[in-house]
């Protein structure tokens, strides 16, 4: 990586792109008073993530700059206590420009009746690789915790967080939102069909790995441009809390 001069030409649409992920992560109720986006500087080993408040009152403004050592290299106001997640994936993974961490209930109850995710819809067809479940409980306030849980992402999408969340890591920010939306309604369509199968994973029609394969393109640029298109307008016009 080189010096953050590198990316600077990107840097307005990328900061106003950071606030708006965190919008929409608490807009669409992927969290509320807890959770955080944020996007690497093109070319550098920074990025961009909002301070410790909750993601719904996140500006382009005040987003600070941090980089991989979890070192904080401007802007004003306290980090989150959980920068290690954005901060070690990015060192661990140079194809990564995006992170969001959620904590998104249908995803969080995934993982606390032992079920993983499986492609039953659609649009969870981002996900026929797997979703690898992280499973120690707490925070990521280490970088030790930070690499731990890089290590469980390894070169997927996602990685679940037995009852805390979910991690998204993508080739940048807007395909990261898109993809923990995406995620949580996975999720929440495998809650519902658990639910009506009264409970039995057996009876649930779940793709095979071709048939998921085949539509594994709901990540694909185009999609994630018409998707974000949707997410951003809604999130800007929602209240807080809405």
């Amino acid at each position: 990586m080189t010096s953050a001069k590198s990316g600077r030409g990107a840097e307005p649409t990328l900061k106003r792109d950071v606030a708006l992920a965190n919008l929409i992560i608490e807009r669409f109720g992927l969290s509320n008073a807890f959770g955080h986006a944020s996007g690497r500087i093109p070319g550098t080993n920074t990025f961009f993530m909002p301070t410790r408040r909750s993601p719904g009152l996140a500006s382009a403004s005040t987003l600070l700059v941090l980089d991989t050592e979890g070192k904080v290299l401007s802007g004003r106001g306290t980090p989150n206590s959980e920068l290690w997640i954005h901060a070690r994936i990015y060192a661990a993974r140079p194809d990564v420009g995006g992170v969001v961490h959620a904590h998104p209930p249908a995803c969080v109850c995934l993982t606390q009746i032992g079920q993983p995710h499986r492609v039953v819809h659609n649009q969870g067809g981002a996900f026929y690789a797997g979703v690898p479940e992280y499973e120690r409980v707490g925070l990521i306030r280490t970088r030790e915790l930070g690499d731990l849980l890089a290590r469980k992402l390894g070169s997927g999408l996602a990685v679940m967080m037995r009852g805390h969340g979910i991690t998204t890591a993508l080739p940048d920010v807007r395909a990261a939102t898109v993809a923990a939306c995406m995620l949580e309604e996975s999720a929440g369509m495998q809650l519902r069909m658990l639910a009506a199968a009264g409970g039995d994973a057996a009876r649930l029609r779940a793709y095979t790995r071709e048939e998921a394969g085949s539509v594994s393109d709901q990540i694909s640029p185009r999609v994630v441009e018409r998707a974000w298109e949707y997410y951003a307008l809604a999130a800007e016009q929602r209240p807080l809390g809405g």
